[in-house]
């Protein structure tokens, strides 16, 4: 179930026949299993950075009802090329103690427990898993916040805060959907192909951010140029497939806004937007 933050209505996610078919029939599991190799995953890959799949392109607006309106207009050259599309503009939270969303996406946000691990859909979680390190001890009763991306939204992913890039590692991986009905059968966060960088903000201290890849391409393309950054500014995006981005913040940096942790608690996902305000630095008096 997800949620938007204007009127509170709670709407039931909808899954399409062919995730259903992928993930609850016994032949289109044995098709999950093709799509898994890496090789196959390739020429799917091509196939959507090719002219030929431009013709999937309106079909995909109207079956998603993606409003184009807040898209720049360009002529695409493939679904790719759509799929990495940009919007005309951000509304980027640029008040120095608002942590703000750093893409468009369904949030749900856990408590980290002592051993930074965290449950979702039924599946036990641990940072060491997901970031394939032990460096999460200093995270332990902090926050993961997951950012679900669905392909109506804007899948570019920009910085929280001013800061500097730290440590980055790619891990290869198998390519589930990040779809719930998929997170109730595998672990897919720490399954998937992701990658991880250690970002040393300048007023939430180190955060971690992972970005997940997905079926069926899953590719994460980040600006490995960046040593340095300002709040808003684009870290990187994914090609096509769904994605997800986590963030990993540490016990009392960031209070975490309450309509989003009360929505969490139920297991009801909270609609964001990128550079939206989600939370504030934890020594801020929230109630000013």
């Amino acid at each position: 179930m997800f949620t938007d933050r204007i009127n509170n209505s709670v709407e039931e996610i909808k899954y399409g026949k062919d995730v259903s078919f992928l993930y609850n029939n016994f032949f289109g599991r044995i098709i999950l299993k093709l799509i898994h190799n890496r090789f196959v995953s390739n020429i799917i890959g091509l196939y959507m950075n090719s002219p030929l799949s431009k013709g999937m392109i309106s079909s995909t607006i109207k079956k998603y009802n993606i409003d184009m309106d807040i898209f720049e207009k360009k002529e695409y050259k493939s679904f790719n090329d759509f799929f990495i599309r940009y919007k005309k503009e951000l509304n980027i939270d640029l008040d120095k103690n608002h942590f703000i969303s750093p893409s468009d996406s369904k949030l749900t946000v856990l408590k980290l427990s002592e051993d930074t691990s965290f449950k979702v859909k039924g599946s036990i979680y641990n940072m060491k898993n997901i970031i394939d390190e032990d460096i999460s001890k200093d995270y332990k009763n902090g926050y993961a916040l997951i950012f679900r991306l669905e392909i109506n939204n804007y899948h570019h992913y920009h910085f929280v805060d001013d800061g500097t890039i730290g440590k980055n590692k790619y891990i290869k991986g198998v390519l589930h959907t990040v779809q719930p009905i998929a997170l109730g059968k595998y672990k897919v966060f720490h399954k998937n192909a992701r990658e991880y960088t250690v970002l040393h903000t300048k007023n939430f201290g180190d955060i971690i951010q992972v970005e997940v890849g997905a079926l069926s391409v899953g590719r994460i393309t980040n600006n490995k140029s960046i040593k340095s950054f300002k709040k808003g500014e684009e870290k990187g995006y994914f090609e096509f497939g769904g994605s997800t981005v986590i963030l990993f913040v540490k016990d009392k940096s960031v209070i975490i806004d309450k309509d989003i942790l009360d929505n969490s608690k139920k297991e009801i996902e909270t609609i964001v937007n990128c550079g939206e305000k989600i939370g504030i630095k934890y020594k801020v008096d929230k109630n000013k």
